[in-house]
């Protein structure tokens, strides 16, 4: 016999049943079509930014981002059963037009059947378990926002209608399966054998009788087909368009530098606002992340300010941003997002890094920051007013006269590039790191471990200023650019061929954000540069056997990707690490990103001290980093735990001096 099975059994494959099938497939369709074009025009609503450039790249994120499930597959569970859930639809898609292509088009105008022998087979099994895995994962998905249901996840009439239509195509294609073998093939195990889904159903609804189970399979399969139509009809309309939009987004995902801000042309006389207050303000872009978003609350739960109780969540300002969008279009940005959640952003892109759907939050809150501080002149605290006065005065947000800011390095022979600029490389010191006591040691450190490695370093002294990096992301482009293009200049003016910092804020800062001032001197954090040094034995050191933990600073980690040589550097002195619950990619936030460093925590825990606790909890008496800004936050977070007999903050660079064997000291 041969392994096959006809299409149309019992429906018929004539006129009346193709005219109809068609039309109300073209009705879909046109609904479908009149729902996306709508959208569109509130897309447009936006600001206009090109994200058509580097195609293959774009077309090949997408295809991995969407066909792989690589961003779902992230988190582990609804995340698990989200992509199942996915592959195992796509495969009954696929599988629903080869039905159509034999039945409608193949076969009707040629004659030509290839669902048949082994292929059909193979076929029939693929779908039945594709069909059964995308009921369970559907329903392990169901009990989890309905029973379960974790604190956050946010539950509309919208999630109801895309469970509840779903499960009906699924097992409505089941009944209808079950219906046919029980007439068909319920006798003929060898091909019955290969639809084991079907088959069960087939044998509970054996005792239905042939005229019964013929009138139950014609009426499913039509209410299957209107049902299958009508998902196709209300993807615009509900929160199936995430199918296409965050698809879609994949491709539109910014090509980095990841975390780069857009530079504003300062100079345009044609400007009359900066920043966003309105929803013409933001970019296109801003409003499709909205139309993107699945809610499923990972941007949410991964933030640090909402974690601790601030008034911020990631999704929230997403979404409220679409809410204007489709709704209240004149309605003002700041005012129905908060000045509190605006201001609690630390711009870890923890939020961003974790995103299925590739929403960029980071940028529309510095956007609204902008507009804050450039057009209303308004900061989150007379602090931050303070430090941007004193930023620009004496060119650092600590208040030092900026005539002493090389003075740390005289005892140690470095000299300044005005004196002596030929070097092996630029130490771009950077604020805390030239005026605060603490850093100030670690700078020290630095220059001993480069001094020992034969390396002749050198510092701009009293012509470095801050990099501009939390002036900017506090909303203060004006000041940043003024500060960067000063910086550029006066690197540019010595020739200088290698930079290397001991802040990750810099460095990002120096690396990407620099671009766009013709900036392309090569940049490398100290965190790599040691170990490089060591790993090339340059840099002998004496390996002592200590514990610590290691904590990832959001601007070496997330915002670059390097979370594996600080760690081989760690145990190339002899470190066993003992990893906080939360690292990597992961990380949980110091608070001082995003230019919180000038700005004082009122609401909520103190992140730093939830931060603290963490490192206190792997029992390390160590907590080492790699960052001023998170050293700094560290100090002041052991104090505020009360446990600064369990833990002590430090960087790499001064545990790695400690270790320099004595032909190199």
């Amino acid at each position: 016999m041969e392994f096959t099975r006809e299409i149309y059994w019992n429906v018929g494959h004539g006129f009346a049943t193709l005219a109809p099938m068609y039309g109300l497939l073209l009705l879909a369709v046109a609904i479908f079509v009149l729902g996306l074009v709508k959208r569109l025009k509130v897309y447009r609503l936006g600001q206009p930014l090109d994200r058509t450039d580097q195609r293959r790249e774009r077309i090949k994120h997408m295809l991995e981002t969407v066909l792989l499930q690589t961003k779902v597959f992230r988190v582990p569970g609804a995340g698990t059963a989200h992509a199942f859930f996915f592959w195992s639809f796509f495969v009954l898609f696929i599988g629903t037009t080869l039905i159509v292509l034999q039945a409608d088009f193949s076969d009707l105008l040629f004659g030509i059947k290839f669902l048949k022998g082994t292929f059909y087979k193979l076929f029939s099994l693929t779908l039945d378990l594709a069909g059964l895995t995308a009921i369970l994962m559907l329903a392990g998905l169901l009990v989890r926002r309905y029973l379960v249901r974790p604190q956050g996840l946010v539950t509309k009439g919208d999630d109801a209608l895309m469970h509840g239509l779903l499960l009906a195509i699924l097992i409505t294609g089941f009944l209808i399966e079950g219906a046919r073998m029980a007439v068909t093939e319920l006798y003929v195990p060898q091909l019955a054998a290969w639809s084991p889904v079907g088959w069960g159903v087939a044998t509970l609804l054996a005792g239905v009788g042939e005229p019964g189970l013929r009138t139950l399979h014609i009426g499913l399969w039509w209410f299957h087909l209107l049902l299958a139509l009508a998902f196709i009809a209300v993807l615009p309309y509900s929160k199936f368009r995430h199918i296409l939009t965050t698809s879609a987004n994949a491709f539109f995902a910014d090509r980095g530098p990841i975390g780069k801000l857009g530079t504003v042309n300062l100079e345009d006389e044609n400007t009359e606002k900066f920043g966003a207050n309105e929803l013409a303000d933001l970019r296109w872009k801003d409003i499709f992340d909205a139309d993107a978003c699945t809610l499923c609350k990972r941007c949410q739960d991964r933030c640090p300010a909402y974690a601790t109780g601030k008034p911020l969540s990631p999704m929230q300002v997403v979404n409220q941003i679409g809410e204007i969008a489709f709704t209240k279009p004149d309605a003002n940005l700041i005012e129905t997002i908060g000045r509190e959640a605006i201001w609690a952003c630390t711009t870890c892109r923890a939020c961003q890094d974790i995103c299925p759907a590739s929403i960029e939050h980071v940028g529309k809150i510095v956007e609204m920051r902008r507009n804050l501080v450039l057009m209303e002149g308004e900061f989150p605290g007379e602090e931050v007013m303070a430090a941007m006065e004193q930023t620009e005065v004496n060119g650092n947000p600590l208040g030092m006269g900026y005539a002493s800011r090389g003075d740390w390095a005289e005892p140690l022979g470095v000299k300044p590039l005005s004196e002596d600029p030929e070097v092996d490389v630029l130490y771009f010191v950077g604020c805390y790191a030239s005026f605060d006591k603490r850093n100030i040691a670690v700078a020290t450190s630095f220059i001993k471990l480069c001094q020992a490695a034969g390396i002749k370093v050198g510092i701009l002294g009293k012509e470095e200023k801050c990099c501009g990096e939390p002036m900017r992301k506090m909303g203060n482009e004006y000041l940043y650019q003024t500060l960067a293009m000063e910086t550029v200049e006066i690197i540019k003016g010595y020739g200088v061929k290698k930079i290397v910092t001991t802040c990750p804020h810099c460095f990002n800062t120096l690396t990407k954000d620099y671009r766009d001032f013709d900036f392309d001197i090569e940049v490398v954090p100290h965190a790599l540069f040691l170990e490089e040094l060591v790993a090339g034995g340059k840099l002998p050191v004496k390996a002592e056997d200590f514990a610590c933990t290691y904590h990832d600073s959001c601007y070496l980690g997330r915002h670059n990707g390097l979370y594996d040589a600080p760690r081989k550097l760690i145990r190339s002195m002899g470190g066993r690490i003992a990893e906080m619950a939360k690292n990597r990619d992961q990380a949980f936030c110091c608070s001082a990103g995003g230019g919180r460093i000038l700005a004082e925590e009122k609401l909520g825990e103190r992140i730093n001290v939830k931060r603290v606790q963490m490192a206190v909890e792997t029992g390390a008496g160590q907590l080492l980093a790699n960052c001023p800004f998170c050293l700094t936050m560290f100090e002041d977070g052991v104090k505020g735990a009360n446990v600064e007999e369990q833990l002590r903050p430090r960087d790499i660079a001064e545990v790695l001096a400690e270790r320099i064997t004595s032909e190199n000291a």
